[in-house]
C-alpha cells in the first residue's frame, strides 16, 4: 500500500512538470477528419507573449489564409510552443487549402 502511494506521488509530480522547461506539440484544430484534403497551400499566422506580461502578433485564421493565399480552408492545425514555465511562448496557427 505504501509503496503504490509512492509511486502514485510521484507521478503527479512529473506530471506536473512535464513541458515545463520547453514545449513544442503540434494538433489538428479539426474534429471532423474524415477524408480530409489538405490542398494544395499553407499558410501560417503566429503571436508570441513574453513574461506573461507582453503579447503580440495576429493568430487568427484570416491571417493565416492570408498568408497562405488561401481561399479555401480545408484543414487546421495549431503549434504551441513555451520555454522555461512560460517566459516565452508563441502560438502558430496553420491552415490548408487552395
Amino acid at each position: 500500500m505504501k509503496k503504490s502511494i509512492i509511486l502514485m506521488a510521484m507521478a503527479a509530480i512529473i506530471l506536473a512538470f512535464y513541458g515545463c522547461a520547453y514545449m513544442d506539440i503540434k494538433a489538428p484544430l479539426d474534429t471532423d477528419l474524415d477524408k480530409t484534403s489538405l490542398g494544395s497551400k499553407i499558410g501560417t499566422a503566429s503571436s508570441q507573449s513574453v513574461l506573461w506580461l507582453f503579447a503580440w502578433g495576429d493568430a487568427g485564421t484570416k491571417a493565416a489564409a492570408s498568408n497562405g493565399n488561401i481561399s479555401v480552408i480545408n484543414h487546421m492545425d495549431i503549434q504551441l510552443q513555451s520555454y522555461v514555465f512560460g517566459l516565452y511562448s508563441k502560438r502558430t496557427i496553420i491552415v490548408y487549402g487552395d
